[in-house]
């Protein structure tokens, strides 16, 4: 089987090779991200393996039916950029990752609180210039602090069994409660108590119409004064007008994201050399209380290598017919 990636990094080339050493598919690889402008480049390939900021609209999909190509593999957990109607009617099968290495994406998420509540990001700069003050670098207890969990899925279940850690009180909320969360003492709530209780909420839902700009001026306007907003899941989730409003009225009193709504023109990108034209990712930056980081939640060794592993194995399974042990990760 040959397979063409996009999006691919040095990092992506090193796992997925190591990986193949036992499937010997024909692995084509491309930097740039897949869209109408580079399908000139698929010659004779079985599948096509994406990443979160590819464009597999409708168009896409048909030029890549019409060379040939069977599967589109997603190695990620996230699929909103796929016309699954599209591919369904083309008789694409399409498959994607949906747990690996959760535990990573989590601990970022924590790693965010921590780092935004503790502010070790502003320390580890003052003491590198040979400011040892302690001013402005005041945080609190997560200790008895209530942090809110939407969308329990395997990482939200991780995040909540973090922050139960922390000796935090744990409210939930998704559509589909976890018996495992309730038996460790996980509260699940309505969406509407989640964010009036929450000292910080943390997103871990999938991006849908039902959850695109689900944190909007109403829902800010429903949290407490100075709450955290934590998002490692999808950009889309937050309206970043409104939370930019949030910010600046003080109502949001922190904000860390790994994701970002127009971040396909942005991520995974070398930009240190150029000026962002960007207004809006320059005013998140700019405020003392936001952290950014690059969609680099799943970033461990770990998470690679499952990623690698259980693309190659859809992709050997829709080639010998055979079924999926997770059937999660077959989306048609």
């Amino acid at each position: 089987m040959k397979v063409t990636f996009f999006s691919t990094k040095p990092y992506d080339k090193e796992f997925f090779d190591k990986v193949n050493k036992d499937f010997n598919f024909e692995l084509d690889y491309f930097e740039t991200h897949l869209g109408p402008h580079i399908l000139n480049v698929i010659d004779h390939s079985d599948a096509v393996c994406a990443f979160v900021n590819d464009n597999l609209n409708a168009e896409v999909l048909q030029s890549l039916s019409q060379k040939g190509v069977q599967y589109i593999a997603m190695r990620c957990a996230g699929f909103n950029n796929v016309d699954l109607e599209a591919a369904k009617r083309l008789g694409l099968r399409v498959c994607r990752v949906p747990a690996y290495s959760p535990e990573a994406v989590a601990e970022h998420a924590m790693a965010m609180i921590l780092t935004l509540n503790r502010k070790t990001h502003k320390a580890y700069n003052r003491v590198r210039e040979q400011n040892f003050s302690l001013n402005g670098l005041m945080g609190f207890n997560l200790y008895q602090k209530t942090i809110g969990v939407i969308g329990t899925g395997n990482i939200g279940k991780a995040f909540a069994k973090i922050a139960q850690g922390f000796g935090a009180r744990v409210l939930a909320y998704d559509v589909a409660p976890s018996e495992g969360l309730q038996a460790l003492g996980i509260e699940y709530v309505s969406l509407d108590n989640l964010l009036a209780q929450s000292d910080i909420i943390s997103l871990h839902c999938p991006l849908m119409e039902a959850t695109h700009h689900l944190i909007n001026k109403e829902s800010i306007g429903q949290m407490k004064e100075n709450v955290m907003i934590i998002n490692t899941s999808r950009g889309a989730l937050i309206d970043t007008k409104s939370v930019i409003d949030g910010l600046k009225s003080k109502h949001v009193g922190y904000l860390g994201i790994d994701v970002y709504e127009q971040e396909e023109k942005l991520f995974f990108r070398d930009l240190s050399h150029t000026i962002i034209e960007d207004d809006t990712i320059q005013r998140l930056m700019s405020f003392p209380n936001v952290l950014v980081t690059a969609h680099q939640a799943f970033f461990t060794s770990e998470a690679l290598l499952q990623i690698a592993s259980s693309t190659l194995t859809s992709l050997s399974n829709f080639g010998q017919n055979k079924d999926f042990e997770n059937s999660q990760a077959v989306l048609v």
